[in-house]
């Protein structure tokens, strides 16, 4: 039986009425139009399925290598359901023009409401900005649900949207309840949860070329979204050194754990056989060395799933990636931070949201 080795796929393109050519400028990618919005990397969803670019597994699908593969992909550490639904979804999302104004559900929600979808938690890395830009990032302090209702039904919730500039390099976490959308000229790198649930708010008016506004979700929409204790701005991440680079913690939830890993050198990385990580190359190059098999060269906007059997590998090179995986909290998160030095409170600042770490390690008098 062949070995799993780091996979790479073919980018799933998606045309939007927001997309543009900003990947083939960004990446020298071939576009298949010239509206393409979304580039999903690695994903294993019903409405679009990696496919395996390079090596003797070639040709073959992402749900089927879980198949094929089951824990010696995936990892020993993750829950059953990862068998059956691949817990991650990675892109790239190109915005020529704002992204309509949208929430996503949380699991609770999703299970009675959307057919076979999970809840959506995302988090973003901006990987470009023209000169202005700026996303929609919650909404204005202290509004209300009916506050929120009335300016939809008067055509004015333009009033209530917050604003936020953004610039390459800048990382924000969009959990479920979260109103946001992309502005006109941003790219970013996308984590999330494997599902494709999205309530819209707001489309900018736009109409098809009939005439015809796409559907909005006003209903779903205001049952969802978080009127309070949302964040307002970028995550600020906290660095841990290493040789020849550094770890920059991001964004870490029950779902995913965003990093960037500065590196210029060799770094050290490992799966511990517990769970498979997904790579994408933001800057410069890389040569994969995993502890067994070919190297695989990374070149700017490439993605890669390692799988948890490789348990160690090397990244060689200069720049930046984005990794992503399913993160154990306490170890992978709490442990190296507090050692590093970081406080309670800053480690909270990373991982807002989860109850069951805020009463099990925070001291009462800091929840």
């Amino acid at each position: 039986m062949i070995l799993p080795y780091p996979f790479t796929f073919h980018p799933l393109y998606k045309e939007k009425v927001w997309g543009g050519t900003g990947l083939a400028e960004q990446f020298g990618r071939q576009l298949p139009g010239s509206n393409i919005g979304e580039s999903w990397e690695i994903a294993a969803h019903e409405n679009g399925v990696s496919v395996v670019s390079q090596g003797p597994l070639a040709g073959r699908t992402l749900p089927e290598l879980v198949q094929l593969y089951g824990r010696k992909l995936l990892g020993t550490a993750l829950p059953d359901s990862a068998m059956l639904n691949f817990p991650l979804l990675l892109k790239i999302l190109d915005a020529n023009d704002y992204l309509s104004v949208q929430v996503h559900p949380d699991d609770e929600y999703a299970a009675d409401h959307e057919v076979g979808e999970a809840g959506k938690w995302e988090a973003w890395y901006i990987i470009a900005a023209q000169p202005g830009a700026e996303i929609i990032y919650g909404l204005r302090p202290h509004t209300t649900r009916e506050e929120l209702r009335h300016a939809i039904q008067e055509g004015i919730i333009q009033q209530f949207l917050g604003r936020v500039p953004v610039k390459a390099g800048d990382v924000f976490d969009v959990p479920a309840g979260l109103v946001h959308a992309l502005g006109r000229g941003v790219m970013v790198a996308e984590i999330q949860q494997n599902s494709d649930a999205v309530y819209r708010l707001y489309d900018w008016d736009r109409v098809d070329d009939l005439g015809n506004p796409r559907p909005l979700h006003i209903k779903k929409a205001l049952d969802v979204i978080q009127f309070a204790g949302q964040r307002t701005e970028a995550v600020p991440g906290l660095a841990i050194a290493a040789p020849q680079g550094e770890r920059i913690i991001l964004v870490a939830n029950r779902y995913f754990a965003l990093e960037i890993l500065n590196i210029d050198g060799a770094m050290q990385e490992s799966t511990q056989g517990e769970r498979f990580h997904l790579l994408l190359c933001l800057e410069g190059g890389f040569t994969l060395k995993p502890s067994y098999g070919s190297s695989v060269y990374l070149g700017s906007g490439t993605s890669v799933l390692v799988p948890a059997c490789i348990i160690d590998y090397s990244l060689l090179g200069r720049g930046k990636i984005m990794k992503c995986y399913v993160p154990d909290i306490e170890r992978d998160i709490v442990e190296p931070l507090s050692s590093h030095g970081y406080t309670q409170a800053e480690m909270m600042a990373l991982v807002a949201g989860l109850s069951d770490y805020r009463i099990r390690y925070l001291p009462l008098t800091e929840i």
